[in-house]
């Protein structure tokens, strides 16, 4: 009988959620000072409503690298097509970043779309500039993490991301005692974190990169294409409501606290959805194993129910209000906003590890298409539900896109989990040949 694969999922997840977590915690540090400093609310509405969004979107096309190296990066041929790819994208990104944030291109485009209060436009323009190094660090960071995970590395990443953390708070730190406004104390604080984060994971997999074997199945250029451009749209269809819910904000009641109180209830909330999104890689690497299916699904069971009844002890309890008012600083009108939201946000997580599993499972099998198309309809769904809070005029902003996006996520498990029938079908049948059975 072979043994169950349950406690090596383990094993390969908690590092990769500690690293998640992490991460997480860096917009809840960075919105604690920001809030305790001159125009609190103004350059939480900068950072939150759009630069940050705005930093996202940009970093879309190259945030899947994670999962294409952990997918692809099986011998220095295939590593080396896909650190072009990531060296290109990465540089014409920031290029894009730059025009953005340096050009007339930031009135033109971004303050005519998205229509944001006066008073936060000069902040945010300062913050978009000084988060210029932000894509191309992530893409190098993502792309040889997901070598690290494919090689049983997942410390490694989680330890880099500790590195990011403390360096986020050297730079804000330095930024502060320089005397910098709230906005740029918190962009330089998240710059300087990716940019320590690349060099030390870069460090890392040297002995990674020299362990590939040199030759194997020749990846192309149209293989690649083929695998990974669903990905990068999937990615930047879902980053893209980002904007589009500042956007909405910005036409709501409530515009100015709910674009501050949003990025604060959403870096909290995704200190729990964090810890599913570290599952998507855990699936591609170990439905190689087999009998590993049915193990995935009892963990993301267990981990679905633990994270929901966490979030609802802290939502139904003191707990909430302490923490966006003490912890993070909030002013009281903000802390009730927040509050009241983090009640429709407490499925979030769960929904969240849904999400991972079943795109895991079409991640492993080369279905990535289908990952798109969800996306999608998601976008569709929640940017329909923002539109209609914008016309009712009636409900503050930040619980129409609590409710929005939830819904809209909860819609694009239903379709990946129909989506993933067939491969789930062959991952469950006794005698299953577990190799990936081809890509879109």
């Amino acid at each position: 009988m072979r043994p169950s694969p349950h406690p090596s999922i383990f094993r390969a997840w908690w590092p990769l959620a500690a690293s998640w977590l992490f991460m997480g915690l860096e917009q809840p540090l960075v919105g604690a000072v920001m809030a305790r400093l001159a125009d609190p609310t103004v350059h939480l509405a900068a950072l939150g409503g759009i630069v940050f969004p705005l930093a996202l979107v940009i970093e879309a096309p190259i945030i899947m690298l994670l999962a294409a190296s952990t997918a692809l990066s099986k011998h220095r041929q295939a590593y080396g097509l896909v650190y072009r790819f990531m060296m290109v994208a990465g540089g014409l990104l920031t290029l894009l970043h730059a025009l953005l944030a340096f050009t007339p291109l930031f009135d033109l485009l971004i303050v005519r779309a998205l229509r944001p209060p006066p008073e936060v436009v000069e902040p945010a323009r300062w913050g978009l500039m000084m988060m210029l190094p932000f894509t191309w660090s992530i893409a190098y960071r993502r792309f040889h993490q997901g070598l690290l995970i494919r090689q049983g590395r997942s410390v490694t990443v989680s330890v880099g991301t500790a590195v990011r953390l403390l360096a986020m708070l050297a730079g804000v730190s330095a930024a502060y005692l320089l005397g910098a406004p709230g906005i740029l104390v918190g962009t330089a604080g998240i710059a300087a974190g990716v940019l320590a984060e690349a060099a030390f994971i870069g460090w890392q997999v040297r002995g990674s990169v020299r362990a590939l074997p040199p030759e194997g199945e020749p990846l192309s250029w149209g293989a690649f294409g083929r695998f990974y451009v669903p990905l990068a749209m999937t990615s930047f269809l879902l980053l893209a409501v980002q904007p589009l819910g500042s956007a909405a904000l910005s036409r709501m009641p409530l515009a100015l606290a709910s674009l501050a109180a949003w990025p604060v209830l959403s870096a909290f909330v995704f200190l729990f959805r964090g810890l599913g999104m570290a599952f998507n890689e855990v699936v591609v690497a170990a439905l190689e194993r087999p009998g590993a299916w049915r193990a995935l699904r009892r963990f993301s069971l267990q981990l679905s129910l633990a994270m929901t009844l966490a979030l609802l002890v802290v939502a139904l309890t003191p707990l909430a209000r302490l923490f966006f008012a003490v912890v993070m600083g909030l002013e009281p009108d903000l802390v009730l906003l927040a509050s009241n939201a983090l009640l429709l946000a407490v499925v979030w997580p769960a929904i969240t590890v849904y999400q991972n599993l079943y795109q895991g499972v079409l991640v492993y099998s080369g279905h990535t298409r289908a990952i798109t198309t969800s996306v999608v309809g998601s976008l569709l769904v929640s940017a329909a539900l923002l539109v209609a809070g914008a016309l009712l005029g009636t409900v503050p902003g930040i619980y129409v896109a609590t409710l929005a996006f939830i819904v809209g996520n909860a819609l694009q498990v239903v379709w990946l989990a129909l989506s993933s029938r067939a491969e789930l079908r062959r991952l469950e049948a006794p005698e299953a040949a577990l190799a990936p059975q081809g890509a879109d």
